[in-house]
């Protein structure tokens, strides 16, 4: 086999050559003595025309037949501009048949008709689809241009490693289990933090890795229990240096892997600005649809829900949403019921007609309070006016979820725009009423705001953190922050947290001991390229740009993980399982 083209490059440049081609059979045609076969490889197409000196040879051959085919290349009488091949054709002149094929159970074309499930057990037969290679392809674009833009910087690409310690305050571990080490286990690495924050302390300055990290958690749309981060750590580089680091690599990526000058620096907002306008700390700010506090509007409202709302230091927010006054009694109910998953009691819906408001709750305000409202919103006549009254970041999540829900629902959601923002200043901390402790909310080794250091002692719960998320159309595609790396206030961060001496030497111990021998200031962020590569390739799903992910229920359809071992196995490391 020596094949002197792929199938996707030919053009009428190659005209009159005499060319050989190896590839998949994509589809074929007979006409009588002509025969013709689309032949596919992961460049494209070229289609081949068979006479009937040579079609004989070919009377088995059906899709996904593999040929190597040699003729000359001749310029097409019936041009196909959707094809990049389509100006020519291959008049074949010899063909060796590689393989056979059965026939697939799905469909390989961009557009099949196979259920996620059947895609997943016959993945490399889904990969084969022109769409789905595509995607992995850009993948790997976005992949080389993320090392060449931090390579040239000076950066240094270093592997962490895969076996671990487990360590609290994260997701869920993978826990591996010592076959060497009876009762002991590993844990896979949720992320490299730890490692890179050593290799700062170990001099290296600029570090990446394209890091493999897992969680056992529930999935969805977005998340797989194995992953991919892009991983950057430095030292010496202020939080503005490194978010404009970012800014210029994912500038780069824009430009050279979809064609898109993005104009940076990128808009940035702080946590509590974009909860209390978007309802969410990874705004979508495509479209509008934005909260409104009417809290003192309502301030002598005799409205009970309202009143008892703000006496209990609750919140009155609301957004507006155009031309929805044609909603049905159950089209609020179904929203209601929508918004009720995100924690809300319930939903006060009043549209604006004949320059008023009317609903079931309309009732309750009196006309001064009816006009207020419709001028706080900016609503106009037929618009749709959503009130949740409840604690503050309970109003705003359930507000952002409805904005979402409604930019869905009116098709607002343009996969061709890309708007990048960063959030910044989030909590350091955050409180669980249940467990009546506080819980980090990045990780106990982010560093506070200098300017807040005096409310670990009087309100931890005040303190912001040195933090920073970068969003894309309501995606979280990474985050990071400062480190602290002073040992005195890490010391103070594990007891605002709750940790006793004997829990900090047993998670930690290893990783604070490296801290006494002089550590740099630093900080760092982590890209989800999985993320980063479904929301640049316009896919609806994270399993759509990863070769060979998990399905919803957390198993592989195609080699059957998770599944039993033999005993043996188990005796060799010490487990028997819990048949109750």
């Amino acid at each position: 086999m020596k094949r002197t083209h792929s199938c996707g490059e030919l053009s009428m440049l190659e005209a009159g050559q005499n060319v050989t081609l190896i590839g998949w059979v994509a589809k074929r045609r007979n006409f009588g003595s002509l025969v013709f076969i689309d032949l596919r490889d992961r460049t494209g197409i070229t289609q081949c025309v068979f006479d009937e000196t040579i079609s004989d040879q070919i009377t088995s051959v059906r899709n996904e037949y593999i040929l190597e085919v040699s003729g000359n290349v001749c310029e097409r009488k019936d041009k196909n501009p959707k094809m990049a091949t389509g100006d020519i054709e291959i008049i074949v002149e010899k063909v060796t048949i590689i393989n056979s094929a059965e026939t697939t159970p799905l469909l390989i074309a961009d557009e099949t008709d196979a259920l996620e499930d059947t895609r997943l057990k016959y993945r490399y037969l889904d990969l084969r689809r022109p769409v789905m290679q595509k995607k992995l392809i850009e993948r790997a674009q976005i992949t080389r241009v993320m090392r060449r833009v931090l390579d040239d910087q000076g950066f240094i690409e270093i592997e962490t490693p895969i076996l671990g310690k487990s360590t609290p305050e994260g997701a869920r571990d993978y826990l591996v289990p010592s076959r060497i080490h009876p009762g002991q286990f590993y844990a896979l690495p949720q992320s490299p933090q730890l490692f890179k924050q050593l290799l700062m302390v170990s001099g290296f300055e600029r570090y990446y890795q394209v890091a493999r990290c897992f969680r056992d958690e529930d999935l969805r749309a977005d998340r797989q229990l194995d992953f991919t981060q892009f991983d950057i750590e430095t030292s010496f580089m202020s939080e503005d240096e490194i978010i404009e680091m970012t800014e210029n690599m994912l500038k780069a990526v824009m430009k050279e892997v979809k064609g898109i000058d993005v104009k940076t620096p990128f808009l940035r907002m702080t946590w509590h600005d974009a909860m209390n306008k978007y309802g969410s700390d990874k705004p979508d700010n495509r479209f509008g649809y934005e909260l409104h506090d009417l809290s003192d509007l309502f301030v002598n409202c005799e409205f009970k829900v309202f009143k008892d709302c703000l006496a209990n230091k609750g919140v009155i927010k609301a957004i507006c949403v155009d031309h929805q006054s044609h909603m049905t009694r159950k089209d609020i109910d179904h929203a209601t019921d929508f918004a009720k998953k995100y924690g809300a009691k319930g939903l006060v819906v009043l549209k604006v007609l004949n320059g008023t408001v009317e609903g079931s709750a309309a009732k309750f305000f009196n006309e001064d309070e009816k006009a207020a409202m419709i001028k706080a919103m900016n609503a106009q006549e037929e618009d749709v006016i959503f009130i949740v009254s409840d604690k503050w970041k309970t109003a705003c999540d359930v507000l952002g979820a409805l904005r979402g829900y409604f930019a869905k629902e009116k098709n607002l959601l343009d996969v061709n725009t890309f708007s990048f923002l960063w959030v910044t200043d989030f909590p350091l901390l955050e409180y669980n009423e249940e467990d009546g402790r506080y819980y980090a909310m990045h990780h106990p080794f982010t560093m506070p705001k200098a300017e807040d250091l005096p409310l670990l002692d009087t309100d931890p719960g005040a303190v912001k953190a040195a933090a920073y998320d970068i969003v894309l159309n309501g995606y979280e595609l990474g985050g990071g922050s400062l480190r602290i790396y002073d040992q005195k206030l890490q010391e103070k961060m594990f007891e605002v947290l709750g940790f006793t001496e004997e829990k900090i030497r047993s998670s930690f111990g290893w990783f604070v001991d490296a801290f006494k021998y002089g550590t740099p200031p630093h900080g760092g962020l982590a890209l989800g390229l999985d993320r980063v590569a479904m929301i640049l390739t316009g896919s609806d799903s994270i399993r759509d740009v990863i070769a060979f992910p998990k399905n919803a229920n957390a198993r592989c359809p195609m080699c059957e993980a998770p599944d039993s071992v033999d005993p043996a196995q188990l005796e060799e490391l010490h487990i028997r399982i819990n048949q109750e």
